[in-house]
């Protein structure tokens, strides 16, 4: 007999002790007839045979005249897991594993859904507003030119939100009142259908016009 098969019935008699004592076999209930546990461990009905002779060894099960076997003692199958430092053999990590496989199947779908949750309400969010941002470009003579959009309270004078500021290739989001604004900036904006006519006409009227 080969290591592989020796240690193939050792592990199995282990896990089913480790059944028992998981409460998963009750003591006084009958298991399988061979064929089905052998099904459930893909080995042969010998291996299983040479498993259940473990046990009865250890005085874990009584096997009847009729070749029954029934679980007789959970301490005994607690003693035997125990002095084999044994914790869970390879088919209850098996069977764990595929547990877990399942449980991250349904957790990748649920954040699937999740994920195109937001997606579709960030796009309505964005169908919210029929005014899409608009792109306004300072001029070099404009009179907002060297001052903060705080002082220039751009929002009471336009109507308009600065989202966002392109400097070059530089991007600054929400910048805030205390942002100096200079030539060639390009703000982007957002407001009512009027509020570009508005920015464009307060932010490019010159100096001179302005004082």
């Amino acid at each position: 007999m080969s290591m592989q098969e020796i240690s193939g019935y050792k592990s199995i008699a282990l896990d089913i002790a480790q059944r028992i004592v998981s409460g998963e076999f009750p003591v006084q209930s009958k298991l399988s007839g061979r064929s089905l546990l052998a099904g459930q461990y893909h080995v042969s009905p010998e291996t299983i045979r040479k498993a259940m002779g473990l046990l009865k060894d250890e005085n874990i099960v009584f096997v009847s005249q009729g070749k029954e076997i029934i679980v007789i003692s959970d301490q005994k199958a607690y003693e035997y897991i125990t002095r084999n430092n044994y914790l869970k053999s390879v088919y209850s990590l098996k069977e764990d594993l595929q547990q877990l496989l399942l449980e991250k199947k349904q957790l990748d779908s649920k954040f699937e859904k999740l994920l195109t949750g937001i997606i579709e309400a960030s796009d309505r969010m964005k169908n919210l507003k029929p005014y899409h941002p608009e792109e306004i470009t300072i001029h070099e003579q404009s009179h907002v030119v060297g001052k903060t959009i705080g002082t220039l309270q751009f929002w009471q004078n336009t109507g308009a939100t600065i989202i966002a500021l392109r400097r070059g290739a530089n991007v600054t989001i929400s910048p805030g009142p205390h942002v100096i604004l200079r030539e060639n900036d390009v703000l982007v904006a957002v407001g009512d259908e009027k509020m570009y006519q508005r920015t464009e006409q307060f932010i490019n009227k010159n100096s001179e016009n302005h004082l």
